[in-house]
């Protein structure tokens, strides 16, 4: 699976043997991490020993035009350049998404994106996805998949030839438990830890963000220091309701993107809080090449970004947000790709003092 921001493209991991001097080629646009692939592949073999046919093998990433990152290939990348070895047979390779990394001693890594691939893998057709043993718990919270985890790549080749040993059937929404949560819990934002309770006195504020929060709409907080804009912003997610499946799938599917491991589906609205020199591509997303990176305000998606002394911002970030709050998505064009990423979120802003970025401000909500 190739990831543009959320959206996922179905890759296609061909290998042909030939008769020239052993050694292994990828093509089909891959980036650095991805061409490196070979000698992963090649070292992690020859330890599970399956080593690859002693002849050129040559692996084709179609659709060939389209660029591929990352290391989650290695996975498929290995099984196909072993079916051409004549390892396994290839019954039901074309059918199964093929998603992990590969370490030296042939043990399976979970790659970046797990959830946001799987996600991707099932809106794409595909009923099955192969994932390392590590990754799982996360892939299985995607319903409506079934998921094979594989220790390493001896599990994942026994699976493919029907054998019982070195790989299992993740039921759905299971969970690792124990302190493996943790990277669910750091999704689910323990930044904005605390309950309105906090706020000593303000009635008005505190009346103004319950009206807020029932109607989903922006809030400026303006004030002079020490007044409490700060702790009022911090506890508006608090009053926020838990969020819907669907948003749960999309909030977990931009946080595994962030290469976090994810034991629960973000349940609480997110949280964030970027600083004030924060540049417009951190804010709105953007990359270079094929890679596409979401910023703060796809990251806060159904939840809030808190612009915290709002007039220190850049003039250029303040303008570059109201596309994205009108639409409720941003759109990323670079040379090499385009891509739509959702930014449905409840702006905050707080300022100390007029000046004369409040017009931009202003502007926003």
């Amino acid at each position: 699976m190739a990831l543009t921001g959320l959206d996922g493209t179905a890759v296609m991991v061909e290998a042909a043997v030939a008769q020239q001097l052993p050694g292994m080629a990828i093509i089909g646009l891959p980036d650095t991490a991805l061409a490196e692939a070979k000698l992963r592949v090649r070292t992690a073999t020859t330890q599970a020993g399956l080593p690859l046919a002693d002849r050129f093998i040559l692996v084709n990433l179609s659709p060939a035009a389209l660029p591929k990152q990352g290391s989650g290939f290695d996975l498929a990348i290995a099984l196909a350049a072993l079916a051409a070895s004549g390892h396994l047979p290839t019954g039901r390779l074309a059918e199964t998404a093929h998603l992990g990394e590969l370490g030296l001693d042939a043990e399976l890594r979970r790659p970046a994106g797990l959830l946001t691939a799987t996600v991707a893998a099932r809106a794409l057709g595909f009923s099955r996805v192969m994932v390392p043993e590590a990754g799982g718990a996360e892939a299985a919270l995607v319903p409506g998949i079934e998921v094979i985890a594989a220790r390493d790549l001896a599990g994942a080749v026994a699976w493919h030839r029907g054998e019982p040993e070195g790989w299992r059937v993740v039921p759905s929404g299971a969970s690792a438990g124990g302190t493996g949560s943790a990277g669910a819990d750091a999704a689910d934002g323990a930044d904005h830890a605390g309950d309105m309770s906090d706020i000593i006195g303000q009635p008005e504020a505190v009346e103004a963000l319950v009206v807020a929060a029932a109607g989903r709409h922006h809030v400026s907080l303006l004030g002079p220091p020490g007044t409490g804009k700060t702790l009022l912003a911090t506890r508006l997610p608090t009053i926020l309701p838990d969020l819907t499946p669907d948003e749960a799938i999309t909030a977990s599917s931009i946080a595994s993107l962030g290469g976090l491991p994810l034991t629960a589906l973000v349940r609480r609205p997110p949280f964030e809080r970027p600083h004030h020199t924060a540049s417009a591509v951190s804010i709105i997303g953007g990359g270079s090449g094929g890679e596409v990176r979401a910023g703060a305000i796809t990251r806060a998606c159904h939840g809030v970004l808190f612009l915290d002394e709002a007039p220190e911002f850049p003039r250029g970030v303040l303008d570059s947000l109201r596309q994205p709050l009108e639409a409720g998505t941003v759109e990323i064009h670079r040379s090499r790709v385009r891509t739509t990423l959702p930014a449905h979120l409840q702006l905050v802003v707080l300022c100390v003092r007029l000046d004369i970025v409040w017009s931009s401000i202003v502007g926003l909500m």
